[in-house]
């Protein structure tokens, strides 16, 4: 593969990752949120969470059979990442619409987004704050899974990056044989 083709692939993986978090960031805001923060909630934020860890196992897998390993886990980030966040954006922003004392002060949709980014962040500036239990589990969960999804997401999609690359070094090793 020449240069050229090199970059424009790449150019195309920012595109379509740019584009993806474009679309799930527009979803999130236009979405009607206008429930309560209930059990079905709670079971949401489960399955969206078990959502996100199967479509980061399947992209192990494309990732090991891509001609482009790297750029595909650079994609796998784009979407789950994001994916993750708005998640939690959604149940912080449906529990504070449920329970107004759950924060500090009140959460619109980017306050939700905002509080979301800095709990994975590990950021915390201190300027939304949880304050009722509900919020504070809710809070300590993302935390856990922020940890996971972070440990899990650079040791598999390192491993499976490194995977392709070597099959991709075995197969131009076989056909320079031949």
């Amino acid at each position: 593969m020449g240069k050229k083709s090199d970059r424009l692939q790449m150019l195309l993986a920012m595109m379509r990752s740019l584009a993806t978090t474009g679309l799930l960031v527009t979803a999130y805001y236009l979405l009607p949120l206008a429930s309560a923060f209930t059990a079905v909630t709670v079971v949401a934020l489960i399955g969206g969470t078990v959502a996100v860890a199967l479509l980061l196992f399947w992209y192990v897998r494309v990732i090991r059979r891509s001609v482009r390993p790297t750029l595909r886990a650079v994609e796998a980030l784009a979407l789950t990442l994001p994916t993750f966040l708005l998640l939690y954006a959604a149940a912080y922003y449906l529990l504070q619409r449920s329970e107004p004392i759950s924060f500090g002060e009140p959460l619109s949709r980017t306050d939700a987004l905002y509080f979301a980014l800095t709990v994975l962040s590990t950021v915390g500036f201190g300027d939304i704050t949880p304050h009722s239990q509900l919020a504070r589990v809710l809070t300590m969960g993302q935390m856990t899974f922020d940890l996971i999804l972070i440990g899990v997401a650079a040791k598999v999609l390192t491993g499976a990056v490194q995977e392709g690359l070597r099959r991709q070094s075995r197969a131009a090793a076989a056909s320079n044989a031949t």
